[in-house]
């Protein structure tokens, strides 16, 4: 196995008593997803616990990020999918017909791979998701505003400056604030789709220490295409390949002694 993923999973402060100890918040059963005749995701079962960071894994076109968009509905705006099977968060349907899409939305929260804060200023960015769902006391307003930003590790950097435009904060700062606007709702979970993908090593190293802090408070779903990072952030990791879940487990077992060879080829740097 590589050095360096190994070292770096040594780093870290998780076990996996902790990570089992976790209530399961998300579960799959059998969930397949079609564009039209192609089937893009097959039969897919998986178990994910709350309070904990899980990695998706796997080659690009390997179905993580329609995976990840399952669980908030995000492929219901894309013509001709159509699923099978079922995906429940705290033992409730989301795809039920009478479950209300925009409150699941609000409960699960997404950070997109680019950064997409509104052309607005940085007060209103985070203003306008929670004056939609009903808060519109200014007072109000800036106390969750504050927290929101303190909570993703952005406020001391732009307290001063809220009434900007958010579109002058570097391109590490948005992805924050667009997290500060994801987490000012009050979410469950966040669904995190390679948020550090566009960003330098500092910045990414940024969003890595905030994921860790998140999670405390909320369970956070990553799409990541660097393994480096799964290991450093994770608690669990599911490798996808093909539309397939090939294996899911503790981040400590699929990078250190997996139990499918097509897991150990790609950790490795075989193919991929």
């Amino acid at each position: 196995m590589a050095e360096p993923i190994l070292q770096k999973i040594a780093m870290t402060q998780r076990t996996d008593e902790a990570a089992r100890a976790s209530a399961p918040l998300i579960q799959t059963e059998k969930l397949s997803l079609f564009y039209g005749q192609a089937k893009a995701l097959k039969e897919i079962d998986i178990t994910i616990p709350e309070k904990l960071v899980t990695a998706f894994i796997g080659p690009s076109g390997c179905g993580k990020s329609t995976f990840l968009r399952c669980f908030n509905r995000m492929n219901d705006l894309i013509d001709s999918v159509r699923i099978e099977g079922s995906v429940k968060i705290g033992g409730h349907d989301i795809y039920a017909r009478d479950v209300d899409v925009i409150e699941l939305r609000k409960r699960v929260g997404m950070v997109f791979q680019k950064s997409n804060p509104f052309p607005k200023s940085i007060y209103d960015n985070i203003a306008y998701g929670l004056k939609l769902h009903g808060i519109k006391a200014k007072s109000e307003l800036d106390g969750i505003i504050e927290q929101s930003l303190k909570g993703a590790a952005l406020w001391e950097e732009v307290k001063d400056r809220l009434q900007s435009s958010a579109l002058g904060l570097s391109g590490g700062q948005q992805q924050r604030l667009c997290i500060a606007r994801a987490i000012a709702i009050k979410p469950e979970i966040i669904l995190m789709d390679e948020p550090a993908s566009a960003l330098d090593p500092i910045a990414t190293a940024r969003i890595e220490e905030l994921i860790l802090e998140l999670k405390k408070d909320f369970t956070i779903v990553i799409v990541t295409h660097n393994m480096q990072q799964a290991a450093r952030i994770s608690d669990y990791t599911a490798f996808f390949y093909l539309g397939s879940l090939i294996e899911f487990g503790s981040t400590t077992k699929i990078f250190t002694n997996p139990k499918q060879r097509q897991t150990e080829d790609y950790v490795t740097g075989r193919f991929g």
